[in-house]
């Protein structure tokens, strides 16, 4: 994505990995210059978590690396992208482990019911309710 590409241009130009010999080392990094791992990735996330929970009570104590993963499959699903995109983006095997993001956004799955029942009722369809006579036969049915 063109943003992307921006800002890791920028990235690499502020931090001075532009040139060739530093392909070869990591490109994100940690406080001691190493690689930058899974639990270092946590630690840096939760460091800004507790930030935002300072200043609203609506944000989770704790959040992974892959609340953030799940977050955007949701979000993609929601917005209308198919399955198979979505499961390449993730980089899953199998469409049956990106299944699992479908079965949990309850969200999608009202909409597309609403969306494949019209409305029974309309504007147009007379109160029933004011005759007297019909209600009066339907009342004796049993």
């Amino acid at each position: 994505m063109k943003n992307t590409i921006a800002i890791l241009k920028r990235y690499l130009s502020e931090n001075d990995l532009e040139k060739q010999w530093k392909n070869q080392h990591p490109l994100f990094v940690n406080s001691q210059h190493k690689k930058l791992t899974k639990e270092g990735v946590t630690y840096i996330l939760n460091k800004y978590v507790s930030m935002a929970r300072a200043g609203s009570p609506l944000v989770p104590e704790y959040v992974s690396p892959h609340v953030l993963r799940h977050s955007k499959a949701i979000h993609l699903l929601q917005a209308g992208v198919n399955l198979i995109y979505i499961r390449d983006f993730l980089g899953h095997a199998d469409i049956k482990t990106t299944e699992v993001y479908a079965k949990t956004d309850t969200e999608t799955k009202r909409k597309a019911i609403e969306g494949a029942y019209p409305d029974i009722i309309n504007s147009d369809m007379p109160d029933w309710n004011k005759d007297k006579e019909l209600l009066s036969w339907l009342s004796g049915l049993k």
